[in-house]
């Protein structure tokens, strides 16, 4: 995104947060299936044994990954409503004089026909983005082009 903290949206972080809530019931029911010994039983144990440890390595990591993402949010504050961002409702007009508000989201956190992540092509293109710029990007109808007519908080979206 833009390297500094990043907002995240109620519903973003409500979204990693239960997932957050899964992950550590799995692995406390992947922790809890190690023996800890150190050499367990026959060579298919220790191959059982060596993937429930690989198991709770990557639960770890994502664990580790939401929490401070979390607290990054959390140092951000509210997105800016000078230039998008990641929590930003943008107005936009498109060529075709169509009108659309969009929110930057960090993930697709439902199907939400306003919800545009950060890492699609419009989204990519928005991040940094002050109003009154155009923007020009590949949509899946072809090049098109819209022009940022309004940047808000995301609080009303």
């Amino acid at each position: 995104m833009t390297g500094a903290p990043e907002p995240i949206s109620d519903a973003g972080r409500t979204a990693l947060e239960r997932e957050l809530a899964e992950l550590r019931t799995e692995r406390a029911a992947v922790a809890a299936t190690l023996s800890g010994d150190d050499q367990p039983g026959d060579p298919a144990d220790q191959a059982d044994e060596l993937q429930r440890a690989d198991q709770l390595d990557r639960l770890d990591d994502r664990i580790t990954g939401i929490e401070g993402r979390l607290r990054e949010a959390a140092a951000a504050g509210a997105p800016s409503t000078e230039c998008v961002g990641v929590g930003s409702t943008v107005t936009l007009r498109f060529a075709d004089a169509d009108e659309m508000t969009v929110r930057i989201g960090e993930l697709a956190e439902e199907l939400d026909p306003e919800l545009v992540t950060a890492d699609s092509p419009l989204g990519l293109v928005l991040l940094g983005r002050h109003a009154g710029e155009t923007v020009e990007y590949e949509a899946p109808g072809g090049r098109t082009t819209a022009l940022v007519l309004s940047i808000g908080d995301g609080s009303a979206a």
